[in-house]
């Protein structure tokens, strides 16, 4: 079966979207009407007037698009794509360390379920974390979670002192500086991309350190030709996309040749056509939970409107 083609005809009968993040293989982007991070994915499941949004990435993805439009259809296209990130948070025990420090305000990552969203002020993508952070008073107390590297990469570009929670995502965790310095050695006019999800001693060597987003456009408007990108390899698709004339060179973790989220590698062609014929399952969010939800994501929204982002 030519899923690809009968993906479009399925599209077109339901007034479905089809948004995938840029960590998913090459032809689930390809297929995708939006190609984003969490913050551009976020963005357009606000504003679409499709019935129908199949959210090619992670679970928590897929809830942030159903608290965003209850009145639609949500499907991902694999339930059990999971976030190490998200896990290393649960709401319960997340609960019980923000009511052991009263009086502070609580900054999330997207990348959390719904419940602990619930328990949040203001959600951040890592594209506006540091300008959200930033929106607060000097002075004001807050908690960070769940990633610890982002925390702490936003407290030492802010000067704040955050409450870290210490979560840490999979992928990110695995970089080997080793390895990248290796790397720089056969490639000496690579520039390294990083993410800030990753370890400080992986910051330090960065060139550019951004949200994927942010790596993508730097990669494409600067006058290098080479770049050691350390964050999920699936955007090295769109990078290479936009930029044919320029080298991306996967950074490589402890062990291994590749750092992928098998998360994110669990959305197939075949996965987007099944979930779009049969509608099945659908993404779910407890209405209350959903209720508490939306102010921090609504938040987010609003202040990255404000300032552009």
């Amino acid at each position: 079966m030519d899923y690809a083609k009968e993906i479009e005809k399925l599209k077109k009968e339901k007034n479905a979207v089809i948004m995938s993040h840029y960590y998913t293989t090459g032809d689930i982007q390809d297929i995708a009407d939006y190609i984003g991070d969490s913050l551009a994915l976020a963005q357009q499941a606000a504003k679409t007037d499709a019935d129908i949004i199949v959210l090619c990435g992670v679970h928590f993805m897929g809830e942030t698009a159903k608290i965003l439009c209850p009145d639609k259809k949500v499907l991902v296209p694999d339930m059990a794509a999971g976030c190490s990130l998200a896990d290393s948070c649960p709401a319960d025990k997340f609960e019980e360390f923000v009511k052991a420090h009263p009086g502070y305000k609580v900054v999330s990552y997207v990348n959390t379920t719904a419940a602990v969203k619930a328990l949040t002020d203001v959600v951040v993508t890592s594209s506006n974390a540091k300008q959200i952070v930033e929106s607060f008073p000097a002075d004001e107390k807050l908690i960070f979670g769940p990633d610890h590297n982002l925390g702490s990469y936003i407290n030492s570009i802010t000067g704040r002192n955050m409450l870290l929670w210490d979560g840490g995502c999979h992928v990110h965790e695995k970089f080997s500086k080793t390895k990248i310095l290796e790397l720089k050695k056969q490639y000496p006019d690579a520039l390294v991309l990083v993410h800030p999800e990753c370890k400080e001693s992986i910051v330090s060597i960065a060139d550019k350190v951004g949200s994927t987003a942010a790596l993508l456009k730097f990669a494409v408007n600067s006058d290098k030709k080479e770049f050691i990108v350390a964050t999920e390899s699936g955007i090295l698709h769109e990078m290479q996309k936009q930029a044919p004339d320029k080298l991306f060179i996967p950074a490589p973790p402890e062990s291994g040749a590749c750092n992928n989220c098998e998360y994110m590698k669990m959305n197939t062609l075949e996965k987007v056509y099944k979930i779009l014929k049969d509608e099945t399952p659908e993404v779910l969010v407890d209405p209350e939970v959903a209720k508490k939800a939306i102010k921090p994501i609504k938040k987010m929204l609003e202040i990255s409107a404000k300032l552009g982002l």
